[in-house]
């Protein structure tokens, strides 16, 4: 896997990760568009630049985890890897069917790097915490990354977990928040109020970065801050669901819809305009 450096070369990627998400989603005619396009950018600043890990050695003992805890989002994470170099490319085209390793939701036993099974909310923050405590205890050096969404926090597991790690000082814990502000019913702000979200988390004693989740300026200076925290961070990513079709855009509906065919061609034709305006 070659990593990025460049900004423009990030862009690019994440585009053609969004790319892949339509056709996927398409194809499979079922499944999440918004939250998957909204996270492309933190996905691909995560696998082409950020991680320690080796596509060729995807158990290796000292890689970063990468736990998907709001696991409905998996498309982009598939994307990303596929792109990334661990499974060929063509791979994505069985999302969601039958015998597939890319399951609609993450399944370890259909493929191990997926570190864990999760889509049942609140699940993945504990499995992360619990690894993070895992690692600390065997006096091991890599990262636990979790991706978690906003609509989780509605999980009183989610804060159990986020006050065990508060408890033990997991300074080797990085969430990233998917502030998307939307959940299959309608806007988080409505169904279930989460701000003050960062005071919330200070109060559990961890630290906080909120960021604009589609600039990979601010995502590669968040993710360099939080190896060097010296308590668990929460990267609160700011992230417009359905980011790059314009229809999709902070539209609730389409967080748990496919496109069909027609929408899938007008969705690419945009992203194919967008990718030929990054400079």
């Amino acid at each position: 896997m070659k990593k990025l450096d460049s900004i423009k070369d990030l862009k690019l990627m994440a585009n053609t990760i969004r790319q892949d998400i339509i056709r996927m989603l398409a194809r499979a005619g079922s499944g999440h568009s918004a939250g998957p396009l909204g996270m492309a950018d933190v996905f691909t600043a995560l696998y082409f630049n950020v991680l320690k890990h080796d596509p060729k050695k995807p158990l290796a003992s000292n890689r970063d985890r990468l736990i998907l805890s709001n696991g409905h989002i998996c498309p982009v994470r598939y994307a990303a890897m596929a792109r990334a170099g661990y499974f060929p490319v063509k791979e994505l085209s069985t999302l969601r069917k039958y015998r597939s390793r890319l399951q609609g939701h993450p399944s370890r036993r259909n493929f191990p790097p997926l570190e864990a099974a999760t889509g049942s909310l609140g699940q993945g923050v504990c499995i992360a915490v619990g690894m993070a405590l895992a690692a600390k205890l065997d006096k091991k050096k890599h990262f636990i990354c979790c991706i978690t969404s906003d609509g989780e926090h509605d999980e009183g597991s989610t804060w159990e977990a986020v006050n065990a790690a508060g408890k033990y000082k997991l300074d080797n814990l990085i969430f990233i928040l998917d502030r998307n502000h939307i959940q299959i019913c309608g806007f988080t702000k409505n169904v279930w109020p989460l701000e003050p979200l960062k005071a919330k988390y200070k109060a559990f004693n961890w630290n906080v970065i909120v960021i604009n989740g589609h600039d990979f300026r601010q995502i590669l200076d968040a993710v360099k801050k939080a190896k060097k925290s010296k308590k668990p961070i929460i990267i609160i990513a700011n992230v417009i669901p359905g980011k790059g079709v314009s229809f999709m855009e902070n539209k609730y509906e389409w967080h748990g819809k496919a496109p069909d065919e027609k929408q899938a061609e007008q969705a690419l034709s945009e992203l194919i305009q967008e990718r030929a305006k990054i400079r």
